[in-house]
């Protein structure tokens, strides 16, 4: 039998997120290389599994053992532990937070197992993305004027911001902590200043918060939304709808964001 190592989308924030095929390929795992922001309740699907960490630190929120001084798994070292578990008879599943194919680095880690003869499996995941239209009851599109969605990550290789403007809606992963200069690469984008921005962060927990600002004021929302992972959507999927609908989560504007930083579930 061909080993076969199984990709599984965790979704954006609690366990009950995950598909019905990504809860039953974490069943029969006898191995899960899991990141930090795949909700540690998880293991309760897989307990005769051997959980192994292998996540990136520096967001708060997500309460995962101490692993001592190296605060990140190195991408060749996850791909050692994915091809050494595989070829030895191992059910493998990677379990990456919401979906692998977003910034989830699949494609080096397919290539890797490709290399050592190594098949894969692709179970989908729900993306940040959603998580946080679902948030503010915001759809990412709109009929008429939101008719194309881009997904961008805000952080390049070097720790810089990458802004653009290539979608009616534009989303950005990984820009919380840089969201000043964000705002300034998108009016470099060409982004109007008055542009409606939503931000939310933690998307998909109990204590997701959001808020709305604009081009000009996204650097107000870092007040409340530091240090948490951050969702940062532009354009028409941001824009409040007429008859908003009631989310989950505490929804603040600009003002009362930089009042008001403690979350509230």
């Amino acid at each position: 039998m061909t080993a076969t190592v199984v990709f599984v989308g965790a979704g954006p924030g609690q366990a009950d997120l995950i598909t019905v095929r990504g809860a039953r390929a974490l069943a029969l795992a006898d191995v899960v290389l899991f990141d930090s922001l795949a909700d540690p309740a998880l293991r309760e699907l897989a307990t005769a599994a051997t959980w192994i960490d292998v996540g990136k630190r520096g967001f708060a929120g997500v309460p995962h053992p101490e692993r001592g001084s190296e605060p990140s798994s190195g991408q060749a070292t996850i791909n050692a532990l994915l091809v050494k578990h595989a070829l030895a008879g191992k059910r493998v599943v990677r379990l990456k937070g919401g979906d692998p194919s977003v910034f989830g680095r699949l494609e080096e880690e397919i290539e890797a197992l490709a290399a050592a003869g190594i098949g894969a499996e692709v179970v989908p995941g729900v993306s940040a993305a959603m998580a946080a239209a679902a948030a503010t009851g915001r759809p990412l599109t709109r009929r008429g004027s939101g008719r194309s969605v881009a997904l961008a990550t805000a952080m390049t290789h070097d720790h810089g911001i990458a802004a653009g403007r290539h979608a009616d809606t534009e989303v950005f992963y990984m820009a919380g902590r840089q969201l000043a200069a964000l705002a300034r690469g998108l009016l470099a984008a060409g982004w109007p200043a008055d542009a409606a921005i939503s931000v939310v962060s933690r998307a998909g927990w109990p204590d997701q918060l959001a808020s709305d600002h604009t081009v000009a004021t996204l650097g107000q929302a870092t007040v409340l939304h530091a240090g948490r992972p951050t969702v940062v959507t532009v354009g028409a999927g941001a824009r409040p709808l007429k008859s908003p609908a009631s989310p989950a989560s505490e929804t603040r504007r600009p003002a009362e964001a930089a009042a008001r930083p403690t979350p509230a579930p």
